[in-house]
């Protein structure tokens, strides 16, 4: 019995022609009496089918991010033609937060075809939120050392300490700054 590997849309390297491609079919092959495909080869536009052990993953660098990813889905409501004034025709931007692609951020397709550059802007956005918080993070070091430091990179610090605080705040807690009206 097969599964499939890989899914349409997704980007591979395939190794007998050497090049990057994207698979535009899955193509399950089916016996009679039997509940999965006996075999599934992928249509990658190159001419003819390929199968898994032809196909290799695009690899990903997940530590930066913290697993998040940017994956592309189907536009189930729109064909590539109806929708070619976008970035992606035929498909829109889905922010995965697990390791098993479940899980983030989608958006509706009207929302999306309102003002796809945007989205797709928000999409990368997101995916990279991981890597941004680490970058404040990092800048908070420098805190404790801010008045030997210029005032534009201090206000960055206070900026930073801002974000940080309000992301990693649980639900219920007041803001930094109500706290400090109160005191």
């Amino acid at each position: 019995m097969a599964k499939a590997v890989f899914q349409k849309h997704q980007r591979v390297f395939v190794k007998p022609v050497g090049v990057w491609a994207q698979i535009e079919q899955v193509k399950p092959h089916w016996v009679r009496d039997v509940e999965e495909p006996v075999r599934v080869t992928y249509d990658c536009g190159l001419g003819r089918d390929f199968t898994e052990k032809e196909l290799a993953e695009e690899e990903r660098d997940d530590t930066d991010t913290g697993g998040w990813r940017l994956m592309r889905a189907r536009n189930k409501w729109q064909s590539a033609e109806e929708c070619a004034h976008h970035p992606f025709p035929g498909s829109f931007p889905v922010v995965v937060t697990d390791k098993n692609d479940w899980g983030g951020w989608r958006v509706p397709g009207a929302e999306y075809d309102r003002d796809p550059s945007n989205i797709e802007f928000q999409a990368r956005l997101i995916a990279q939120a991981p890597a941004l918080l680490r970058l404040a993070e990092a800048a908070l070091q420098f805190k404790d050392q801010a008045d030997m430091l210029p005032q534009d990179v201090r206000d960055y610090i206070q900026a930073a300490e801002k974000a940080v605080g309000s992301v990693r705040a649980k639900p219920g807690d007041k803001p930094a700054s109500a706290k400090a009206q109160r005191a």
